[in-house]
């Protein structure tokens, strides 16, 4: 591989006319995955895609007009420490932000490029030329400026920020609730069924442990293997595990730390037992609060719901253990 300062005017220019098609292309890739989601946004980003194409043919004729038609066979791959461009626009129901935040991110690369290009040559022409083109990157940010607010209308805001909650809480706040709920709820019966079948915090907290990894295993692959999103847009499943999972996991493991009480503490199995029934309703009340913010639950009812469903498992655990 060359070092970016062992280049050609003439590599650098072939350079930049294979980035600048490969970006038109990442640009159609975001248009055509925000078409259903975000159509503003998606308009935004195609008209950039088109923005990028006529960049390239603008590097085409200057290339021709100094080199010829012939472009030597190098791309930005080929040059050691040279920019890349991370292989985001393969995911699909990317968050709107994270996509922006991406094209910022290319913008100013190509403009950073086009600066040290002009400043390694010692061609006076060439370096005007790279130096216009510099310019022209740096004009690509105030162009989609123009572009989101020419698309972006305060109607299409409004619309676009309650696609990205609903995004949101498909992709981030369901599965985590899913989880929090299994986790904070399943593990309660084999918990206080092993502290009041023993007495032993120690033995009690093996068992809660093992609860609580064994049903975020469960809980994170049963997530994960559900869908693939592409239909229901529910975003990465793995993604989607990954937060099933630590959430059900978290869920079992607050209520259980109470049982690392040593068990030669006086009285230390109820004051474990004490503090574990106090997390279980914090933890229960928070999972109320979640379903009435983000799942249009009225909060009375949901509390109902979750702490009916917490309690009957609980004494269940107990009258089992007890037994």
């Amino acid at each position: 591989m060359k070092t970016f300062a062992e280049l050609s005017e003439r590599e650098i220019l072939a350079v930049a006319i294979s980035s600048e098609e490969e970006d038109a292309r990442i640009y159609m890739a975001f248009a055509e995955d925000l078409a259903e989601r975000y159509p503003a946004s998606g308009k935004v980003f195609e008209e950039m895609a088109e923005e990028e194409t006529r960049h390239r043919h603008q590097l085409l004729e200057m290339y021709e007009q100094r080199f010829g038609p012939n472009l030597p066979p190098i791309r930005r791959e080929d040059v050691k420490g040279f920019l890349k461009r991370r292989p985001v626009w393969l995911s699909k129901n990317l968050p709107l932000d994270t996509i922006r935040k991406e094209a910022e991110n290319m913008e100013f690369q190509a403009q950073r490029f086009y600066m040290k290009a002009a400043e390694q040559t010692r061609d006076v022409n060439i370096r005007k030329l790279l130096g216009d083109l510099a310019e022209v990157e740096k004009s690509h940010a105030g162009a989609a400026g123009r572009l989101e607010a020419a698309h972006l209308t305060e109607s299409a805001r409004d619309e676009e920020n309650a696609t990205r909650h609903r995004m949101f809480v498909l992709q981030y706040v369901q599965p985590g609730l899913a989880g929090l709920m299994d986790g904070s709820v399943s593990t309660l019966a084999p918990l206080f069924a092993a502290a009041f079948a023993t007495h032993n915090n120690w033995q009690t907290f093996l068992v809660g442990l093992a609860a609580s990894i064994g049903a975020g295993v469960s809980m994170g692959f049963a997530e994960a293997l559900s869908d693939d999103g592409s239909l229901t847009g529910r975003g990465s499943p793995w993604l989607r595990g990954v937060i099933s999972g630590l959430m059900t996991t978290l869920g079992g493991i607050f209520h259980t730390l109470p049982y690392l009480v040593p068990d030669a503490w006086p009285n230390a199995f109820w004051i474990a037992t004490g503090l574990a029934s106090i997390i279980v309703l914090v933890e229960l009340w928070i999972i109320a609060w979640i379903r009435a913010t983000y799942m249009d639950t009225p909060f009375l009812q949901a509390a109902f719901q979750v702490v009916v469903g917490g309690v009957i498992v609980l004494m269940a655990g107990i009258l089992i253990g007890g037994a």
